[in-house]
């Protein structure tokens, strides 16, 4: 088999594992995500509503945090990103409702 041949293979491969995920692998992702961001942003948020993106980057899931602000009376939201690889999430800086309106039902 040339080099060509075998690289090519591979890829496709490759593409095709990543078009193979079940709705199943794809909703504990969501799960994940969602209990790391939420984690990552403990005591910044009182009541803390979250909407991750389902499927997220090819390296990194994404999710958007808000609510009211820990000892304060402003809404404000967080975006969060969640390493694919090692799994773990971190918070951006928190964000005024004035400059990122977001409505998570």
């Amino acid at each position: 088999m040339s080099r060509f041949t075998l690289v090519f293979a591979m890829a496709f491969a490759t593409s095709a594992t990543a078009y193979a995920s079940s709705d199943t692998a794809w909703a504990d992702f969501a799960k994940d995500v969602s209990t790391k961001c939420l984690e990552a942003a403990k005591g910044s948020l009182e009541t803390p509503s979250i909407v991750v993106d389902p499927f997220g980057t090819e390296s990194y899931g994404v999710a958007i945090l808000n609510g009211k602000a820990a000892g304060a009376d402003a809404r404000v939201s967080y975006l969060c990103v969640y390493n694919k690889q090692d799994k773990t999430a971190q918070i951006g800086s928190e964000l005024p409702a004035d400059k990122l309106g977001v409505t998570i039902p």
